[in-house]
């Protein structure tokens, strides 16, 4: 049976109800999981407000700011942790971003401060969160991140969130190899189009889910619980073998040739 009871958990990347991020908080807390959430800072506070106002069902010991563009913020993060909770169990980063020029025309015309950001916030931000959660995962471990297709095959309108999400998969390799011998598992999963926030950047997203509800095995796309549920788990005991992976949850679309 799939228990998280006694793990200390971070979950990154929650923005309103539609987040995939809020689907794996959801099943995580289902699990019997000690919650803690981030939330992107703002001038106006109104971020910290809707999220706070929708995660406090879920009870979260911790609730704190966290730009990942900024060293001190994620330090502050870490250290909060440290002082109460003492350990971490399970990492949750669902944190991606690019620029809407950027996601559409021609990918040759990116440019070079869209480019550094999208793989800034998108990909390095895995390495850096995971080498903060390190020394705190004393008793081993698991990382999850999400991916999407285009990270390896070419995605209309995705541009240079594809290549970002092709270097976060091969980060989630290195990390993988390199924690290891620690106990500390990292994976990613590669869920099928859902409409949230940062998906409503790439055009042409609703014709992206007609598409795989018409071509998909299942004949459906997935929702935000199924993607939370397959993220447990891979946190829990149960995937312990587990690591160094993408593991499609995309209704089998993955499989299709055409």
């Amino acid at each position: 049976m799939l228990n998280l009871t006694g793990k200390n958990a971070l979950v990154t990347g929650i923005a309103n109800n539609r987040s995939i991020a809020w689907g794996i908080a959801q099943q995580l807390k289902k699990a019997g999981a000690n919650l803690g959430v981030t939330f992107l800072p703002d001038d106006k506070g109104r971020y910290k407000k809707k999220v706070e106002e929708l995660v406090e069902p879920l009870q979260p010991s911790l609730f704190l700011p966290c730009n990942v563009q900024d060293d001190t913020q994620i330090a502050a993060v870490f250290e909060a942790i440290e002082q109460q909770w003492g350990k971490l169990d399970i990492l949750i980063h669902c944190l991606a971003f690019a620029n809407k020029e950027d996601l559409s025309g021609d990918f040759s015309q990116t440019s070079r401060p869209g480019f550094s950001q999208a793989l800034e916030i998108s990909t390095y931000s895995l390495t850096r969160l995971a080498s903060a959660a390190q020394p705190l995962m004393k008793e081993g471990g698991s990382i999850v991140t999400l991916s999407y297709l285009g990270g390896v095959k070419v995605i209309p309108n995705y541009n240079v969130m594809g290549i970002a999400k092709a270097g976060l998969e091969m980060s989630v390799r290195y990390l993988a190899a390199e924690l290891g011998p620690q106990n500390i598992r990292v994976n990613a999963i590669s869920a099928g189009p859902i409409r949230t926030l940062a998906s409503s950047a790439v055009g042409g997203i609703l014709d992206m889910i007609h598409h795989v509800e018409q071509v998909a095995p299942l004949r459906r796309t997935v929702t935000q619980l199924e993607v939370g549920s397959t993220a447990a788990f891979l946190c829990s005991d149960l995937a312990s073998g587990i690591t160094g992976q993408v593991l499609y949850v995309d209704a089998g679309y993955e499989v299709m040739g055409m």
